[in-house]
């Protein structure tokens, strides 16, 4: 079992992430999620996934490219610090990238295959590490954290955005009564 990490060992902006995650198996959440991706998203239709609770707001389909992006970028990151990189990485500015992303442009079912993709690579690369290497730290943004941190603010973030789906874009459609 991996154990949550000390606050010492990320960023306290993560706390947000890191706070929301339940006691248990955290790469069995890891794997979890999959699923809880695919009923959050997969059924949406074309209109709903364009809903935007305000003007200013992602959009559904927004969401989900942002949490494709930042499971990418977080497997680098933790990549980069499990083969004891300590190379200071950039910080990035999620709006941009949602901007840049261009989602509005492509289906839910591409946004979420490369999401589900990209997880189950994460599932299999987190679960092949020892606890030397979760141990692990590098330098993001200017600030330190351990690859161990990265695995519970992953499942953080989708735990976070699923809440702010089921809170803010209910007017666009019903769905993830579960959990």
């Amino acid at each position: 079992m991996i154990p949550r990490p000390a606050a010492s060992e990320y960023p306290p902006f993560f706390a947000t992430y890191v706070d929301k995650v339940p006691e248990g198996d955290i790469l069995q959440q890891l794997s979890n999620q999959i699923e809880d991706m695919r009923h959050c998203f997969g059924a949406l239709t074309p209109e709903q996934a364009e809903y935007r609770y305000a003007p200013d707001k992602w959009s559904l389909k927004d969401i989900l490219g942002h949490l494709a992006d930042g499971e990418r970028i977080f497997a680098y990151r933790a990549l980069r610090f499990a083969r004891s990189d300590r190379t200071n990485l950039p910080g990035f500015d999620q709006d941009t990238y949602v901007t840049s992303g261009e989602f509005q442009n492509r289906s839910v079912d591409s946004l979420l295959d490369e999401f589900i993709l990209q997880r189950q690579a994460n599932i299999i690369f987190f679960s092949s590490m020892d606890e030397d290497t979760l141990a692990r730290s590098g330098r993001a943004d200017g600030k330190d954290i351990t690859v161990q941190s990265i695995l519970y603010i992953q499942v953080g973030h989708i735990i976070h955005h699923i809440q702010v789906v089921k809170e803010r874009y209910q007017e666009s459609y019903q769905f993830y009564t579960s959990g």
